[in-house]
């Protein structure tokens, strides 16, 4: 018997969810949680993770590295590597819950490390430079060693399994922060697997996507001439590269680089003033290889604050949501009232629309850009 359209559901598509905090407050994980819990059904129990930023407050000069190993020689390896680069002021395995996702983890450690100043010299690299070398030098070349974090104050967790359960395995009721994202996982293209769980992070930036990057091919190759490695089998770890390429490396302003994720359509171009028009025609020519072809939602967090897009013609949800000093973005829009049963407005994002929430004292450094006025929509 064939099923008839609108008469059986899918449940494909995975689920994003995150929540900020203006003011810096620090919330346990419980709300976060709450949310990605509700849409259980998004996932298929082959990924799921979360990034939470003020967790390490204590720590907050030193570089939090999480890695996952497969074996002991590889962290033997990466140890010894680390110590040559870097101070290790302290190391440890990160705390987690025997709730059968300990069966088929890797070993799971964390380490606060400073880099070693003379070898920056030596390197003639800027610190960030030198911590992107370190986490593309791991992955790469130690067998069964994979970086999960590497920023400063914040952590990813995450592990194959459904998102609330890899929250009680990492024990998150013992952190908080300001700024939390979580992810379920509906891998359709490539296995489900610790390294390729979500958030995929870089320094300060973490994200978790929905979607599909058909682009990724052109995307990676775009990376690897700037010397990044994609090694973790999926395109969300693309686009977190691409960030920081767009906005660290190349200092174009934040909203430019969101644009150029999601760019304008030829015809939207066609229909600009002449300075716009000739802008956003270098633009695309000049990043044709960092646009994000495909469906997509994504939410981006860094110490700054949060970010959320969809893909031009929107083909994945998105809900956005702002009580007082508090931004909620998510799949579905269950999963915000589910925690904020009356938010003072919630909205759908346009396609292409970015909806961004700054805490507070941090809104200068990725600055702004007059091509984007009356395409962005911040949270106010």
């Amino acid at each position: 018997m064939v099923v008839r359209e609108g008469l059986a559901r899918i449940p494909a598509g995975c689920a994003v969810a995150g929540i900020v905090d203006r003011r810096r407050q620090a919330m346990k994980a419980d709300g976060i949680v709450t949310m990605i819990s509700l849409m259980h059904d998004r996932s298929n129990g082959l990924g799921g993770g979360f990034a939470v930023y003020g967790c390490y407050s204590d720590m907050s000069d030193y570089y939090a590295f999480h890695l996952f190993y497969e074996s002991s020689s590889a962290q033997t390896e990466t140890e010894q590597f680390m110590s040559i680069y870097f101070k290790v002021e302290q190391k440890e395995p990160i705390p987690v819950r025997k709730n059968g996702l300990q069966k088929h983890a890797p070993r799971i450690w964390r380490y606060f490390v400073k880099p070693k100043v003379s070898e920056i010299n030596e390197q003639d690299l800027s610190e960030e430079e030198y911590i992107i070398k370190t986490v593309m030098s791991i992955n790469r070349d130690i067998p069964g060693a994979f970086v999960a974090s590497s920023g400063k104050n914040m952590g990813a967790f995450k592990a194959v399994g459904y998102p609330e359960d890899v929250a009680d395995f990492y024990r998150l009721e013992e952190y908080q922060g300001y700024l939390w994202l979580a992810h379920g996982r509906f891998p359709t293209n490539t296995p489900g697997w610790w390294g390729g769980a979500h958030p995929f992070t870089l320094l300060d930036w973490s994200v978790v996507h929905n979607g599909e990057i058909s682009s990724y091919g052109a995307n990676r190759r775009y990376l690897e001439m700037f010397g990044y490695h994609c090694g973790l089998q999926t395109d969300t770890e693309a686009i977190t590269y691409l960030l920081d390429l767009l906005v660290r490396k190349h200092r174009l302003p934040l909203l430019t680089a969101l644009n150029i994720f999601a760019a304008p359509f030829w015809e939207e171009i066609g229909r600009m003033d002449p300075e716009r028009q000739r802008l956003w025609k270098v633009l695309r020519s000049v990043y044709g290889s960092a646009l994000l072809n495909g469906p997509f939602s994504i939410i981006v967090g860094c110490s700054h604050g949060l970010i959320a897009m969809n893909d031009r013609i929107k083909l994945r949800p998105l809900v956005a949501a702002v009580n007082t000093e508090k931004v909620y973005v998510a799949s579905e829009e269950a999963a915000i009232r589910a925690v904020c049963r009356q938010p003072d407005r919630l909205w759908t994002p346009a396609g292409g629309e970015p909806v961004l929430a700054w805490v507070e004292h941090q809104t200068s450094k990725h600055g702004s850009s007059s091509l984007c006025d009356g395409l962005v929509r911040e949270v106010s």
